[in-house]
């Protein structure tokens, strides 16, 4: 797989409908998914009416509303707006290395951190396509919130635990900082 920055791959994907479109759909897929692995985290390790459980519950949603705006940019370029079961090659590389809530949010905030980049690349992009970049705009300062509230949650050995993880997944998608 070819390694590229952020700005080098929305450079080729904002010009080609095709790739623009798949990307659109990846972004559903992610942003619900999300929401399903982040209720799944917080089930499993975070105690009733704790912090940690208020902080996943707020992310979660969010991540659906993402979900939604994205459902709306699929709908009005007369795409389907469905998830399709594909393997993710990120969280394949870094799902594995969560044991406890620590790890969890370890692996969120790197992920989060990862998308930032790409998101920042859009919502600054005059070029890019007006609506989209609207969107993404709206995501970008929720996704950074979600970064640091996942960091909060997580520990400086739990990041570094996770850290050759989210490596090898970034290293699956091709993308370099």
């Amino acid at each position: 797989m070819t390694q590229r920055t952020s700005e080098q791959w929305w450079s080729r994907v904002k010009t080609s409908r095709a790739l623009l479109h798949h990307w659109l759909n990846d972004q559903y897929r992610g942003e619900a998914t999300a929401a399903e692995r982040i209720d799944a985290l917080r089930h499993r390790f975070a105690t009733p009416g704790s912090r940690a459980d208020r902080v996943l519950r707020v992310i979660a949603s969010q991540e659906r509303r993402h979900a939604a705006w994205v459902a709306g940019l699929l709908r009005a370029r007369g795409l389907s707006v469905a998830i399709d079961d594909v393997p993710s090659r990120y969280w394949e590389a870094t799902l594995g290395g969560i044991t406890d809530l620590e790890t969890g949010a370890a692996v969120g905030a790197h992920a989060e951190k990862m998308r930032l980049e790409r998101i920042e690349v859009i919502a600054r992009d005059t070029s890019a396509p007006s609506d989209i970049r609207d969107v993404f705009a709206r995501i970008l300062p929720q996704e950074r919130f979600h970064e640091r509230a996942f960091r909060s949650l997580s520990t400086t050995a739990a990041l570094r635990a996770t850290s050759a993880a989210h490596a090898q997944g970034r290293n699956a998608l091709g993308l370099v900082p």
